[in-house]
């Protein structure tokens, strides 16, 4: 049976740890950018990207024109393409975007975006607004930025999406040839020709079994 000196024992501590917290809470602000950015990168090397994005709330809303903020934004984004999660990489340069959109290395930052909605792709029968929204920017890069020395690799990108588009409309093409509409089959058949012309040069993509069925 506990005894009722255990249970206030227990309770003290338990309201002493919370006090510790909250005064390390309260500690937690007013901090020089330099130490929110150190703090920053210690937890990205332990792989707590949610605390390093507190952190870097922190840095931004204390320190607005500190010189730290674009290389911090970089890591950011970087951290979270390795760690796969996309989605929070395109915010971070999103946000270089905004605020440093005629940096030099705007070519780079606009490469990076493209390469994480590339990697963000991993199902080309069911992504197909994800596919067309990153051939669109490729289209948009190409263009703004002819000399850049990232062109090969989004260059690159851009044929392996183009394949991956005129497999999703060869797929459409055949199942109409199966469904006897000769016009339809045609139809996308030419479209998979537009994105890629020789269409033996591509390896099918092999679908799980137990995917196959929701294709």
């Amino acid at each position: 049976m506990i005894s009722l000196k255990n249970i206030l024992l227990a309770v003290s501590a338990v309201l002493i740890f919370s006090a510790c917290a909250a005064k390390q809470q309260e500690q937690e602000y007013n901090k020089p950018a330099l130490y929110w950015y150190n703090k920053m990168i210690k937890q990205i090397a332990t792989f707590d990207l949610d605390q390093a994005d507190d952190t870097y709330v922190s840095l931004e809303s204390e320190h607005k024109n500190s010189p730290l903020l674009p290389t911090a934004l970089m890591i950011m984004a970087n951290a979270h393409i390795d760690e796969e999660q996309y989605q929070m990489a395109e915010y971070y340069l999103d946000e270089y975007s905004r605020k440093y959109g005629f940096s030099k290395n705007i070519d780079y930052i606009r490469y990076l975006k493209i390469k994480a909605k590339f990697l963000a792709f991993k199902n080309q029968f069911r992504e197909q607004q994800l596919l067309l929204d990153t051939i669109k920017e490729i289209d948009e890069f190409i263009v703004k930025f002819p000399n850049s020395p990232y062109l090969y690799l989004v260059q690159t990108i851009q044929s392996r999406l183009y394949m991956a588009k005129a497999t999703f409309d060869k797929e459409i093409s055949e199942l109409y040839t199966r469904l006897d509409k000769p016009k339809a089959s045609k139809y996308y058949d030419d479209k998979a020709k537009k994105s890629w012309n020789d269409l033996k040069q591509i390896n099918k993509v092999d679908v799980p079994w137990y995917r196959w069925i929701f294709e």
